[in-house]
């Protein structure tokens, strides 16, 4: 049913192809022991007309890069959630998870 990226990165043998598109995470993924149920990546969207077609979270006016700003700058997860009441846990484990797939890629340098 699903199948299995071939990409050479033995992390890959976690993500599995969606029948619809896009990428599910493989239950078996060492990152996907709380949630087994819900793929925190569909909190992720993708909207032409809202943010400059930036990625957000659950279709709202918060974007992926704002919730890593916050990580980034050392607030606490839980300070997060008390300043965004509207955002909830999977969210920024969501946001981080859609981080880490973005940076995982190959880079090739000009000669």
């Amino acid at each position: 049913m699903a199948a299995r990226l071939e990409h050479g990165n033995d992390t890959n043998r976690y993500h599995q192809k969606r029948p619809t598109g896009g990428y599910n995470l493989g239950t078996r993924h060492p990152l996907n022991t709380r949630m087994n149920e819900i793929d925190l990546i569909e909190r992720i969207t993708v909207q032409p007309d809202q943010c400059n077609g930036r990625p957000c979270i659950r279709g709202m006016r918060i974007r992926v890069s704002d919730v890593l700003g916050m990580l980034a700058s050392g607030m606490e997860i839980t300070e997060i959630l008390t300043d965004y009441p509207y955002l909830e846990r999977d969210d920024i484990m969501a946001a981080l998870q859609y981080a880490s797939r973005q940076a995982d890629h190959p880079v090739l340098l000009a000669a």
